[in-house]
């Protein structure tokens, strides 16, 4: 069985494209679409995904918030944030609300695709560009991530 990833972003479009790109590839298809996050959290119940790529600002209910519950209701269901925000305060903010990974809009498929593969196997990810301005402003973003990620280890 491959992996069922659930597509939320308020524009179709995004959705759209997103959809064709993922399931030209051997072992990954799409199992649903939300186009804001009180949608997703409610086809996430349905559906249960192995991984949910979602927008951060939307609609309804943002990305944040629906990680947020998302990630307490289902915590093996991964959560790929999907955004051209580059502030820390989203990157964080989605972090600590228990996404897996940030990838930029901005990026090629084949970085989403890395992300995808390496929050399958259980990782984490952040795009280059996000880490690269973590580097050259401050450490907080990484030291974020790092306390987020420690959240979520057992005894």
């Amino acid at each position: 069985m491959g992996i069922r990833i659930m597509l939320v972003d308020d524009h179709a479009i995004v959705r759209q494209g997103l959809r064709t790109l993922i399931e030209s590839l051997p072992d990954m298809e799409v199992i649903g679409e939300a186009e804001n996050g009180r949608m997703a959290v409610e086809l996430v119940r349905k559906r249960q995904p192995d991984i949910v790529i979602t927008d951060v600002t939307m609609p309804s209910l943002n990305g944040m918030e629906a990680t947020r519950q998302i990630t307490q209701m289902f915590p093996k269901i991964k959560v790929i944030g999907l955004s051209g925000h580059t502030d820390n305060s989203y990157i964080i903010g989605m972090l600590k609300a228990g996404a897996s990974a940030y990838v930029l809009k901005q990026c090629l498929f084949d970085e989403l695709f890395e992300a995808i593969q390496i929050v399958s196997q259980g990782g984490t990810y952040l795009s280059q560009q996000v880490t690269g301005k973590a580097a050259t402003n401050d450490a907080q973003l990484l030291s974020e991530f790092a306390d987020s990620s420690r959240g979520n280890l057992t005894e």
